[in-house]
């Protein structure tokens, strides 16, 4: 028996650690979801290198992640997306900022991007607003001639800035790992997220009036009369006031984070009464779409936890710490390191993936390094929006080609997201110059 159990230890800690990337390699290639990898790998080197008896320990350790307070959170706010994404909230506050945007040059790109800032302060969920902002803003922004470049990227760049800003679960799911607080991080990346919208809007600036043929300004038979523009403004009401009961809240001091999300599902949910839209199939369709995208990270989170675990007990996280803390005496360096090692994982895996597996030996690091891991987690974060757009798996993309006319290609769609992954390398940049912009 004990020939069996432990002959993983053969190999040291350097090969298998090696064994342990190339099995988990090879069987994502194969087509296995992330989370039964994670938990098929880790059982076999828990049995391989230990025996059965550890694996209570790893139970343990799956049981402190999904049993967190702060966990519930996250349900939460995907469900306020779902009832978001079946109500008309979205269009309403489209037309709404369609009336603010007026005859401004690349107005409607620009409406689109606050439009999405709005729904990321709602939800934190990136998903949704990309296909919404796909059905109602791209159609509208082809029908008055954009160029299909300019307009593709605003929706899927947009759409990912819920990973950003607050409430991100991006931001929720690190704090979890890192044992950091979510309060702070929400605060730290405020700015940082509403910097990355004034990049997005400045460019659309820039281009429309460099190349007015690129956003042209809509006619005057599509004026509103005043009338007509105070009824569309009435959208702007609800949405306003699930984002200020949200993070005034937070920010407030009144509510921790579960519970505001508890008051942002409770006021969507008042909204569509009050509008007349509730409806039980809405409930129910909204339910299921949270029961599927939640338990998604929950297997996640428990086969990368589990992961995580056998791996600490192996040593193997000691020896990936002193193997990139080796790499130079310079801790931007080290730093820099771990954000390629980020933006390489991001262009193949789910962010969850990425947080729950890299976060356990990469925050340490930082720590030692004297670095602030709430300004890191922010780091993280601005990360991931790259990886959301990043081919050849950028989640964006395939989100928006499956509402997208069908002359667009995924091609390009990814072309037209170049510009905005570039935009998105310089807010990383910025951020590790100048971490005093998360207020840290």
């Amino acid at each position: 028996m004990t020939e069996i159990f432990g002959s993983f230890q053969a190999l040291g800690i350097e090969g298998a650690t090696v064994l342990m990337f190339v099995m988990l390699l090879a069987l994502l290639v194969s087509g296995i979801p992330l989370a039964f990898v994670t938990l098929l790998v880790a059982l076999i080197f828990a049995l391989g290198w230990f025996s059965p008896a550890v694996v209570p320990l790893i139970t343990s350790r799956v049981y402190s992640f999904v049993s967190s307070f702060v966990f519930v959170s996250v349900p939460m706010f995907v469900l306020m997306a779902a009832i978001l994404d079946r109500s008309g909230i979205a269009r309403d506050l489209f037309d709404a900022m369609k009336v603010i945007g007026g005859r401004l040059r690349g107005g409607v790109a620009i409406q689109t991007i606050v439009v999405a800032v709005i729904l990321a302060a709602m939800s934190g969920i990136i998903g949704g607003e990309v296909v919404l902002l796909g059905l109602v803003a791209l159609p509208q922004m082809l029908r008055l001639g954009y160029d299909k470049h300019l307009a593709i990227g605003v929706v899927c760049a947009g759409g990912a800035l819920g990973t950003m800003v607050p409430p991100s679960i991006v931001l929720i799911i690190y704090g979890l790992t890192a044992n950091v607080s979510v309060g702070d991080l929400f605060t730290a990346a405020f700015i940082p997220g509403l910097m990355l919208a004034g990049f997005y809007v400045t460019y659309v600036l820039i281009r429309a009036y460099l190349n007015p043929a690129l956003a042209p300004i809509p006619s005057e038979d599509e004026e509103l009369p005043l009338s007509e523009k105070l009824r569309k403004f009435k959208g702007l009401i609800v949405p306003l006031a699930v984002v200020a009961g949200v993070l005034g809240s937070i920010y407030g001091g009144i509510a921790s984070v579960t519970e505001a999300s508890a008051v942002g599902v409770a006021g969507v949910l008042l909204s569509t009464i009050l509008r007349g839209e509730f409806t039980l199939e809405l409930l129910k369709g909204a339910a299921l779409q949270t029961l599927q995208t939640v338990g998604m990270i929950v297997w996640i989170g428990i086969g990368a936890s589990a992961l995580v675990g056998v791996f600490n007990l192996m040593g193997g996280i000691k020896f990936v710490s002193a193997l990139i803390s080796g790499i130079s005496d310079n801790p931007t360096i080290i730093l820099l390191f771990m954000m390629l090692i980020l933006f390489v994982l991001g262009m193949f895996l789910d962010w969850v993936g990425i947080a729950l597996l890299t976060m356990p030996i990469f925050v340490p690091i930082i720590k030692s390094l004297g670095y602030d891991p709430v300004w890191f987690g922010v780091l993280f974060c601005m990360n991931m929006q790259v990886s959301f757009l990043s081919p050849p798996f950028g989640p964006a993309a395939f989100y928006l080609k499956s509402v997208a006319p069908p002359g667009i290609s995924l091609a390009t769609i990814f072309r037209s997201l170049l510009p905005f992954i570039a935009m998105q390398i310089l807010a990383v940049a910025i951020l590790i110059a100048a971490p005093w912009i998360t207020g840290r």
